[in-house]
């Protein structure tokens, strides 16, 4: 474990984690045994991260959210506060599940809304937006606007987060960077200049 992150001295970090330079872990947070977490990651405050959870680099965890087993965040993640992942498709108290914990994959550069639930086994493509309080029960295509209980898709958006306006080419422009995307058999892809 590098010794160049900083933990406040709340924070409770166990045995076999592998923490690197730049992270901070905020007030009150719990990283349990055998987590990885990448360089410049920001933990916030009241944040429960379960046994061997992966945060690629630069992920972003707001407040009081709890990232169970079985869920790996890829480079630049964004993880609204409060929002919630699942890792089993019919928890019950009196039966053990741990056996069958769904993987959950948030890729690269998406962003999950306040209170939002991700229930386990459904992906988050690149770039994807989920909104606020939308509860996601199916995989979510790369560059996607989700919104709603259950999230369904309203749009496209950049990889600087701006709603895409398509033309009758299937083209969009991203308005902050002038990027283009491409709209293809309901597939977005960054168009290569």
């Amino acid at each position: 474990m590098s010794e160049d992150f900083f933990a406040h001295p709340s924070a409770v970090i166990d045995d076999g984690c592998e923490i690197a330079k730049g992270v901070k872990i905020w007030h009150f947070s719990h990283i349990m045994p055998n987590c990885k977490i990448g360089e410049r990651c920001n933990i916030g405050q009241n944040v429960v991260i379960s046994p061997d959870v992966l945060l690629g680099t630069n992920v972003k965890v707001q407040n009081n959210v709890s990232i169970y087993t079985g869920v790996i965040c890829e480079d630049d993640v964004f993880l609204g506060p409060s929002m919630v992942f699942t890792n089993v498709i019919n928890p019950r108290s009196a039966v053990n599940r741990k056996a069958e914990y769904a993987r959950t994959t948030v890729k690269k550069g998406a962003s999950i809304g306040a209170n939002a639930t991700i229930v386990c086994g459904n992906d988050i493509g690149r770039y994807a937006f989920i909104g606020a309080g939308a509860v996601v029960t199916k995989n979510v295509p790369d560059y996607a606007l989700v919104v709603g209980n259950p999230a369904k898709q309203v749009g496209w958006v950049s990889e600087y987060g701006h709603k895409l306006q398509f033309n009758d080419q299937g083209i969009a422009e991203c308005p902050e960077t002038q990027e283009k995307y491409q709209l293809n058999n309901n597939s977005v892809v960054k168009v290569n200049e």
